[in-house]
């Protein structure tokens, strides 16, 4: 039987032990999840599974809660970012740029290893009799033109680019009938292969994904022009996360999402891995917004 002393002793070291550690299973409970999102290039229903698999890998890797949420625009990720609702992205090219600038101190970590050299088709509804060829297709000029979104790199500012240096002087309103902007590459294929839109610009990848999943008609919209190659998409991430996540997360994430192998995660992406990347890598992009007008 326990002397009153004793007994007092054990519970004042129960209670000490229990104080000890609610600080740190209080620290636990407090650290927020890592939140991201992606610019809503394609459909919906593969966003959903990509970045739901990316974000069960992450947590698993990182330690810490994680969570992927869904926005409706490219401006939408961006501003997501801007105010700190995410911390990581998944952006195109042109977007990563436009959130950097906005977000001084974040940093690319990380993109497709496609994404060093990415190209954007141009691609027509079978019934405008367009053929492939290597050079720029001028014989597009007067017809009707579909971008993708208007902030996309792929889809939207270097096929302006382009045009701009085949039309020299000529806005693509100057050049097309009709200028469009469908808001995905997904909805780029659909409207030109329904003959909506007789020639648009599409990411190539998404016309590869597409056309694996029995999405294109080949007999109704093909791809007449392929473009030089230049630099896309990336993972970028806020320069303040270390502040709440610890000290060196940003190399811990860059190291998680550049050891990705599984196959699920990278298909859904049209990659086959993640590489590391810097800022310097889209300094190129920067020009190209800042000579056709669309970057400050």
């Amino acid at each position: 039987m326990l002397g009153s002393g004793r007994l007092g002793r054990l519970a004042l070291g129960c209670v000490a032990a229990l104080a000890a550690s609610a600080p740190a299973e209080a620290q636990d409970r407090a650290v927020p999840p890592l939140v991201f999102t992606g610019i809503p290039d394609q459909d919906e229903s593969r966003l959903v599974e990509r970045f739901g698999r990316v974000a069960a890998y992450l947590e698993a890797k990182l330690g810490v809660p994680v969570r992927y949420i869904p926005v409706k625009s490219y401006p939408a990720a961006v501003t997501a970012f801007t105010n700190g609702q995410v911390q990581l992205a998944w952006f195109g090219g042109f977007t990563g740029v436009q959130a950097r600038k906005a977000v001084p101190g974040s940093q690319a970590i990380a993109q497709g290893a496609e994404d060093a050299a990415f190209k954007t088709y141009i691609i027509a509804n079978a019934a405008t009799g367009l053929k492939r060829g290597a050079d720029f297709p001028k014989d597009i000029q007067d017809r009707t033109f579909t971008f993708g979104a208007r902030a996309s790199t792929s889809g939207r500012l270097m096929p302006e680019y382009f045009i701009r240096q085949a039309f020299p002087g000529k806005s693509p309103e100057q050049v097309f009938a009709r200028v469009g902007f469908s808001g995905d590459h997904t909805r780029t294929i659909q409207l030109v292969q329904s003959g909506a839109f007789a020639v648009g610009a599409v990411d190539y990848s998404v016309w590869d994904l597409d056309t694996k999943a029995g999405k294109v008609d080949p007999t109704a919209v093909t791809v007449i022009w392929e473009s030089p190659t230049f630099p896309d998409y990336q993972w970028t991430v806020r320069g303040d996360v270390e502040q709440t996540y610890g000290a060196g997360f940003t190399e811990k994430l860059r190291t998680a999402l550049t050891g990705v192998t599984d196959p699920a995660i990278l298909e859904p992406f049209g990659r086959s891995k993640f590489v590391p990347v810097s800022n310097a890598a889209y300094e190129p992009l920067v020009a190209v917004g800042r000579s056709t007008g669309l970057l400050d």
